[in-house]
């Protein structure tokens, strides 16, 4: 068996009783942080268990190699699943098939360097799948089946679909530099830019002005500047989303404004989609799964912007079914897995 450089990741393997039950990776790798799940083999059913067993599950930061690098994104990757499998009890000799979903998957180069990287960890009859995050978030809604529309909306936001014969479309995603608008990013940046031009005249008076500085210790909009470019990676700028959710729920207009913009962008996503697509059907009326995944789309008090997203969606295609899924992405990404590894199973039975 090969290793990849970071070896020392998988030493538990030495010398230790490893059950021989084969078992599935889901990953999923976002911005903030990177779950991976390690799954038993079930039967093939028409009817998955409830809930879906899971042997462990282990936690690790940032594997985007767009914004950590690709060495760091790497360690991650291989950390969480080391983890894994240590907790389950098992080891990479028990892998059938590995899922990963991760975010910065966005061109088929993409795909190729880390399936090659992948090949590098795990023995030759191992599975590899590899696809973007937004692709684990659909399954978590559908329960590992690819059709229908995910939108994501956390620290960054995308839109996916897939059809029924496979043609598969997105929108958005692009990262905050060419404009996630409506993600928590976006909101929150178009929030401190506000701040800076009520400061300076150029903006409305907002209390985003006082409520941001307190949320961060500030004592002027002045060391805002240096406060954001200390450290401007996505995460901790999106923090700052409860703050103009809360600013928008007491009457600030600008907040508001901000909110209702998102609101408007995460819709034409979705839409962009799903027209694409054709999910709504010829008369724009046909029902598909719309999984609605991320900390923007929760509900709060005064501002669901879940709620308004499907509004506006609905108005356009009522056939849209709202999905909140019960399971977290990295168990979408496994049962995407479980899925490919049984059908590819039955298809090597017939053709023996």
């Amino acid at each position: 068996m090969k290793r990849y450089r970071n070896g020392e990741m998988w030493e538990f393997e030495h010398g230790a009783a490893a059950t021989n039950r084969p078992v599935i990776l889901g990953l999923d790798g976002g911005t903030t942080s990177t779950v991976c799940i390690c799954m038993p083999i079930m039967p093939f059913s028409d009817a998955l268990p409830h809930p879906v067993p899971v042997l462990a599950r282990a936690v690790a930061g940032c594997s985007n190699h767009n914004s950590v690098g690709e060495n760091a994104a790497r360690e991650t990757l291989e950390q969480v699943m080391a983890d894994a499998l240590s907790k389950s009890g098992s080891n990479r000799s028990a892998v059938r098939a590995v899922s990963l979903a991760v975010s910065g998957v966005n061109h088929p180069t993409d795909q190729q360097r880390i399936l090659t990287w992948l090949r590098d960890i795990f023995p030759d009859h191992v599975k590899l799948y590899v696809r973007n995050d937004a692709v684990a978030a659909l399954a978590s809604g559908t329960m590992g089946k690819l059709h229908g529309c995910v939108l994501i909306a956390g620290t960054g936001t995308i839109a996916y679909g897939f059809t029924e014969d496979g043609r598969e479309a997105r929108a958005a995603g692009a990262g905050p530099v060419l404009g996630d608008w409506g993600s928590g990013y976006g909101i929150a940046a178009l929030a401190l830019t506000a701040v800076i031009r009520a400061h300076d005249g150029r903006g409305p008076h907002t209390m985003l002005k006082s409520t941001i500085l307190q949320k961060l210790g500030l004592s002027s909009a002045d060391e805002l500047i240096g406060w954001t470019y200390a450290d401007p990676s996505w995460a901790r700028i999106a923090a700052l989303v409860p703050v103009v959710v809360y600013c928008a729920e007491a009457g600030d207009e600008v907040a508001s404004k901000i909110l209702k913009e998102a609101v408007e962008e995460l819709a034409l996503s979705v839409k962009a989609v799903v027209q694409r697509l054709g999910l709504c059907g010829e008369d724009g009326k046909n029902s598909f799964p719309l999984v609605m995944v991320g900390g923007v789309l929760e509900a709060n008090q005064k501002w669901d912007i879940g709620k308004e997203v499907m509004d506006f969606v609905s108005n356009d295609y009522p056939g849209a079914l709202p999905i909140r899924p019960k399971v977290e992405p990295a168990v979408g990404a496994a049962l995407l897995a479980w899925n490919e590894f049984m059908q590819e199973s039955v298809e090597e039975a017939y053709r023996r």
